[in-house]
Protein backbone atom coordinates (compact mmCIF):
# COMPACT_ATOMS: atom_id res chain seq x y z
CA UNK A 1 0.00 0.00 0.00
CA UNK A 2 2.98 2.54 0.40
CA UNK A 3 3.84 1.96 -2.59
CA UNK A 4 0.99 4.58 -3.66
CA UNK A 5 2.20 7.12 -1.62
CA UNK A 6 5.58 7.18 -3.79
CA UNK A 7 2.98 7.38 -6.71
CA UNK A 8 1.43 10.17 -4.85
CA UNK A 9 4.92 12.36 -3.95
CA UNK A 10 5.99 11.54 -7.86
CA UNK A 11 3.05 13.20 -8.97
CA UNK A 12 2.47 15.89 -7.42
CA UNK A 13 6.38 17.42 -6.84
CA UNK A 14 7.64 15.37 -9.94
CA UNK A 15 11.79 16.35 -10.01
CA UNK A 16 11.46 16.81 -6.20
CA UNK A 17 11.58 13.37 -5.90
CA UNK A 18 15.32 12.82 -6.42
CA UNK A 19 14.71 8.96 -6.32
CA UNK A 20 12.55 6.30 -4.87
CA UNK A 21 12.78 2.84 -4.01
CA UNK A 22 11.71 -0.45 -2.42
CA UNK A 23 13.30 -2.51 -0.12
CA UNK A 24 12.73 -5.14 2.45
CA UNK A 25 8.87 -3.93 2.16
CA UNK A 26 9.97 -0.31 2.91
CA UNK A 27 9.78 2.60 0.55
CA UNK A 28 12.30 5.13 0.38
CA UNK A 29 11.54 8.33 -0.90
CA UNK A 30 14.72 10.74 -1.37
CA UNK A 31 13.77 14.44 -1.89
CA UNK A 32 15.02 17.95 -2.72
CA UNK A 33 16.12 19.60 0.84
CA UNK A 34 14.32 22.66 -0.39
CA UNK A 35 11.38 21.01 -0.70
CA UNK A 36 11.68 19.03 2.67
CA UNK A 37 9.16 20.98 4.60
CA UNK A 38 6.36 21.11 1.83
CA UNK A 39 6.90 17.65 1.22
CA UNK A 40 6.13 16.61 4.88
CA UNK A 41 3.54 18.74 4.79
CA UNK A 42 1.71 16.84 2.20
CA UNK A 43 2.42 13.47 3.47
CA UNK A 44 0.43 14.70 6.56
CA UNK A 45 -2.22 16.66 4.76
CA UNK A 46 -2.94 14.39 2.28
CA UNK A 47 -5.95 12.00 2.87
CA UNK A 48 -4.02 9.44 0.22
CA UNK A 49 -0.86 9.55 2.54
CA UNK A 50 -2.17 10.80 5.84
CA UNK A 51 0.66 9.90 8.08
CA UNK A 52 -0.24 11.39 11.06
CA UNK A 53 1.98 9.74 13.22
CA UNK A 54 5.59 11.11 13.85
CA UNK A 55 8.43 8.02 14.51
CA UNK A 56 11.81 9.27 13.98
CA UNK A 57 14.19 11.26 12.44
CA UNK A 58 18.05 10.92 12.20
CA UNK A 59 21.14 11.88 10.69
CA UNK A 60 23.32 9.89 8.54
CA UNK A 61 27.04 10.46 8.19
CA UNK A 62 28.87 9.75 4.54
CA UNK A 63 32.30 11.31 4.70
CA UNK A 64 33.12 10.64 0.93
CA UNK A 65 29.71 11.83 -0.82
CA UNK A 66 28.51 15.13 -1.61
CA UNK A 67 26.17 16.27 -0.07
CA UNK A 68 27.52 14.33 2.84
CA UNK A 69 24.70 14.06 4.90
CA UNK A 70 21.14 12.50 4.64
CA UNK A 71 18.15 13.75 7.05
CA UNK A 72 16.26 10.67 7.33
CA UNK A 73 12.48 10.88 8.72
CA UNK A 74 10.18 7.72 9.37
CA UNK A 75 6.71 8.25 9.34
CA UNK A 76 3.39 5.79 9.14
CA UNK A 77 -0.58 6.26 9.21
CA UNK A 78 -2.34 5.08 11.68
CA UNK A 79 -5.47 5.60 9.55
CA UNK A 80 -4.12 4.08 6.33
CA UNK A 81 -1.57 1.54 8.10
CA UNK A 82 1.32 2.08 5.87
CA UNK A 83 4.80 4.13 6.48
CA UNK A 84 7.39 5.89 4.54
CA UNK A 85 10.97 6.53 5.14
CA UNK A 86 11.98 10.40 3.70
CA UNK A 87 15.44 11.30 3.02
CA UNK A 88 17.49 14.82 2.11
CA UNK A 89 20.66 15.44 1.29
CA UNK A 90 22.36 18.36 2.70
CA UNK A 91 25.97 19.78 3.70
CA UNK A 92 29.33 19.95 1.75
CA UNK A 93 32.75 17.63 2.26
CA UNK A 94 33.82 19.72 5.50
CA UNK A 95 30.46 19.39 7.11
CA UNK A 96 29.00 22.96 6.29
CA UNK A 97 26.02 24.54 4.93
CA UNK A 98 24.30 21.21 6.65
CA UNK A 99 20.68 22.60 7.19
CA UNK A 100 17.07 22.35 6.23
CA UNK A 101 13.74 23.14 7.69
CA UNK A 102 12.30 21.94 10.71
CA UNK A 103 9.19 19.35 10.77
CA UNK A 104 8.35 20.52 14.16
CA UNK A 105 5.48 22.80 13.67
CA UNK A 106 4.35 19.42 11.32
CA UNK A 107 5.05 16.69 14.41
CA UNK A 108 5.89 18.29 17.50
CA UNK A 109 7.15 14.58 18.21
CA UNK A 110 10.06 15.71 15.96
CA UNK A 111 11.58 18.84 18.56
CA UNK A 112 13.66 16.47 20.57
CA UNK A 113 15.05 14.30 17.49
CA UNK A 114 15.99 17.69 15.34
CA UNK A 115 17.76 18.59 18.77
CA UNK A 116 19.79 15.21 18.92
CA UNK A 117 20.79 15.57 15.20
CA UNK A 118 21.85 19.03 15.30
CA UNK A 119 23.81 18.04 18.99
CA UNK A 120 25.44 14.89 17.63
CA UNK A 121 25.72 15.79 13.70
CA UNK A 122 25.99 19.27 13.89
CA UNK A 123 22.85 19.33 10.89
CA UNK A 124 20.47 23.19 11.77
CA UNK A 125 17.07 22.53 11.02
CA UNK A 126 15.53 25.80 10.46
CA UNK A 127 12.72 27.08 12.07
CA UNK A 128 13.12 25.04 15.17
CA UNK A 129 11.93 26.37 18.09
CA UNK A 130 14.40 25.94 20.28
CA UNK A 131 17.31 24.11 18.96
CA UNK A 132 20.24 23.71 21.05
CA UNK A 133 21.94 20.94 22.57
CA UNK A 134 19.99 17.97 24.28
CA UNK A 135 22.88 15.04 25.24
CA UNK A 136 26.39 16.97 25.36
CA UNK A 137 26.94 20.02 27.45
CA UNK A 138 26.73 23.39 25.93
CA UNK A 139 30.96 24.00 25.77
CA UNK A 140 30.88 20.86 24.12
CA UNK A 141 32.77 21.33 20.97
CA UNK A 142 32.23 19.77 17.40
CA UNK A 143 29.51 17.10 17.08
CA UNK A 144 30.76 13.53 18.15
CA UNK A 145 28.72 11.53 15.76
CA UNK A 146 30.34 12.81 13.14
CA UNK A 147 32.72 10.26 11.27
CA UNK A 148 35.94 12.36 11.56
CA UNK A 149 35.61 13.36 15.27
CA UNK A 150 38.37 12.19 17.00
CA UNK A 151 37.79 9.66 19.40
CA UNK A 152 40.77 11.09 22.14
CA UNK A 153 39.68 14.49 21.74
CA UNK A 154 39.52 16.48 24.94
CA UNK A 155 37.51 18.36 25.65
CA UNK A 156 37.53 21.95 27.42
CA UNK A 157 36.89 21.71 31.48
CA UNK A 158 34.28 23.79 32.52
CA UNK A 159 33.13 25.19 35.35
CA UNK A 160 31.80 23.06 37.84
CA UNK A 161 27.70 23.44 38.34
CA UNK A 162 25.54 23.74 41.30
CA UNK A 163 23.41 20.53 41.09
CA UNK A 164 20.71 19.01 43.51
CA UNK A 165 21.34 16.74 45.96
CA UNK A 166 21.79 12.87 45.13
CA UNK A 167 18.70 10.59 45.33
CA UNK A 168 18.79 7.13 47.25
CA UNK A 169 20.40 4.72 46.52
CA UNK A 170 23.79 7.01 45.90
CA UNK A 171 25.03 8.80 48.64
CA UNK A 172 26.96 12.19 48.19
CA UNK A 173 30.28 10.33 47.42
CA UNK A 174 28.75 8.04 44.90
CA UNK A 175 27.91 9.06 41.66
CA UNK A 176 28.41 12.12 39.43
CA UNK A 177 26.46 14.83 39.10
CA UNK A 178 26.29 17.16 35.74
CA UNK A 179 29.91 18.60 35.23
CA UNK A 180 33.06 18.10 36.54
CA UNK A 181 32.82 17.44 40.32
CA UNK A 182 35.86 16.50 43.09
CA UNK A 183 35.34 14.39 46.10
CA UNK A 184 36.28 15.38 49.36
CA UNK A 185 34.86 12.11 51.05
CA UNK A 186 36.71 9.55 52.61
CA UNK A 187 34.58 6.68 52.61
CA UNK A 188 35.40 5.62 56.16
CA UNK A 189 34.30 9.22 57.25
CA UNK A 190 31.13 8.40 59.69
CA UNK A 191 29.28 11.12 57.55
CA UNK A 192 29.66 8.44 54.89
CA UNK A 193 28.79 5.12 56.70
CA UNK A 194 25.30 6.56 58.22
CA UNK A 195 24.62 7.55 54.39
CA UNK A 196 25.29 4.29 53.10
CA UNK A 197 23.67 2.64 55.79
CA UNK A 198 20.25 5.49 55.39
CA UNK A 199 20.41 4.43 51.62
CA UNK A 200 20.65 0.62 52.18
CA UNK A 201 17.40 0.66 54.91
CA UNK A 202 15.53 3.27 52.35
CA UNK A 203 15.90 0.43 49.21
CA UNK A 204 15.14 -2.07 51.77
CA UNK A 205 11.67 -0.40 52.83
CA UNK A 206 10.84 0.10 49.22
CA UNK A 207 11.48 -3.29 48.20
CA UNK A 208 9.31 -4.67 51.01
CA UNK A 209 6.41 -2.29 49.76
CA UNK A 210 6.92 -3.03 46.11
CA UNK A 211 6.49 -7.03 47.35
CA UNK A 212 3.56 -6.18 49.49
CA UNK A 213 1.50 -4.70 46.54
CA UNK A 214 2.46 -7.87 44.54
CA UNK A 215 0.82 -10.14 47.52
CA UNK A 216 -2.31 -10.41 48.67
CA UNK A 217 -3.81 -11.53 51.20
CA UNK A 218 -2.88 -11.49 55.30
CA UNK A 219 0.95 -11.82 53.89
CA UNK A 220 0.71 -8.19 51.53
CA UNK A 221 -0.51 -6.80 55.31
CA UNK A 222 2.22 -8.07 57.13
CA UNK A 223 4.70 -6.83 54.58
CA UNK A 224 3.20 -4.10 54.56
CA UNK A 225 3.37 -3.50 58.40
CA UNK A 226 6.62 -4.73 58.60
CA UNK A 227 7.49 -1.51 56.24
CA UNK A 228 6.10 0.81 58.09
CA UNK A 229 7.23 -0.31 61.02
CA UNK A 230 10.35 -0.97 60.65
CA UNK A 231 12.27 1.65 63.06
CA UNK A 232 15.24 3.68 62.50
CA UNK A 233 18.78 3.33 63.40
CA UNK A 234 19.67 5.26 66.19
CA UNK A 235 22.64 7.40 65.58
Amino acid sequence: MSTAVLEALKQRFGDAILESFTQFGDETAVVDPDHWFEIARFLKTDPRCAMNMFIDLCGVDYPDRDPRFEVVLHLRSLDRGHRIRLKARVGDAEGETADIDSVTPIWGGANWFERETFDLMGIVFRGHPDLRRILMYPEFKGHPLRKDYPANRIQPLVQLRDSVEKFVPFGPDEGMAFGRQSHEYNRDDPKMIEAREHAGRSVQNMSVQNLAQRTTGQQGIALQAKAVSRPAKES
